[in-house]
């Protein structure tokens, strides 16, 4: 069983899509169910998550430097499917344990981002684990939300939540863009090009059927997936640069995209949630 603390962070997570306050609010928070290594039960656990492209996410075992891993950490290496919640999708996963140099490589990235995790570290004589979660290829991922309209609004504010994450990062980086930073915003611009892609190949062909006379707007949504696109490729190879990202060359790039996102995600709901549910 969870802790009463983490069962409130649980239940505000569930019932919010994703989004909770307190020492989590403005981060990046996914719940981790485990198989218990001794009892066999699930365990969920909320834990903060690093991007690391593609269909990956990392989590750091840090248990704020407490001595022995967290239980969590236990039990996924006797079962390494977990299930994951990420506030709009939940889908399985399969854990693996960074080794070596692939893990300090991972660590050094996550104290860049957020010097606590060196804090962490420096409190206990274990070194942390730093574990991969990648989605199985059991199935899709299975949207939290029960209606077309509801998974729309939860993607769409899973991807307000992680732009305003990306402009706050940019502009409390200094001058530099470290290697962290460049990885959220590459693993953010493939997010909204999957989103984009999904929408033109099943919803909007899905509407059009059922009803014809929003012909005009879907092809105007478009029209505004191939504007975004352009965008995207401009940030992608903005920080997909060899040497040092200039952070002030990179800030009006992600101002310009939000803009331009937020303009479509408030366009899109106004038209098409009407006929969404």
């Amino acid at each position: 069983m969870p802790n009463d603390f983490n069962q409130q962070v649980i239940e505000e997570f569930r019932a919010n899509g994703g989004r909770v306050g307190g020492p989590f609010e403005g981060g990046r928070l996914l719940l981790l169910t485990t198989t218990g290594a001794r009892t066999g039960k699930p365990h969920t656990t909320p834990v903060g998550y690093l991007p690391d492209g593609g269909e990956r996410v990392l989590v750091i075992a840090s248990a704020g430097g407490a001595p022995r891993h967290p239980d969590w950490f236990r039990n996924l290496l006797a079962h390494p499917r977990v299930t994951v919640e990420d506030g709009v999708f939940t889908y399985e996963a399969d854990a693996e344990v960074l080794e070596g140099e692939e893990r300090d490589a991972a660590f050094a990235r996550a104290v860049e981002s957020d010097p606590g995790w060196a804090e962490y570290q420096a409190r206990t004589d274990r070194i942390i684990p730093v574990v991969a979660l990648t989605e199985a290829m059991s199935g899709p991922p299975i949207p939290t939300a029960t209606t077309w309209g509801g998974a729309l609004k939860a993607v769409h504010g899973g991807l307000r939540r992680e732009l305003a994450l990306i402009r706050r990062e940019i502009a409390e980086s200094g001058p530099g863009l470290g290697a962290q930073l460049r990885i959220n915003c590459l693993t953010l611009c493939q997010g909204l090009r999957n989103h984009h892609t999904g929408e033109d190949a099943a919803m909007f062909p899905h509407l059009a059927d059922r009803h014809p006379e929003l012909a005009p707007v879907l092809e105007q949504l478009r029209d505004e997936h191939r504007t975004l696109a352009a965008l995207l490729d401009e940030l992608r190879v903005i920080v997909s640069g060899d040497g040092t990202v200039d952070a002030s060359r990179v800030l009006p790039e992600v101002e310009r995209l939000t803009q331009a996102v937020e303009e479509h995600l408030r366009h899109e709901e106004e038209q098409l949630m009407p006929f969404l549910g």
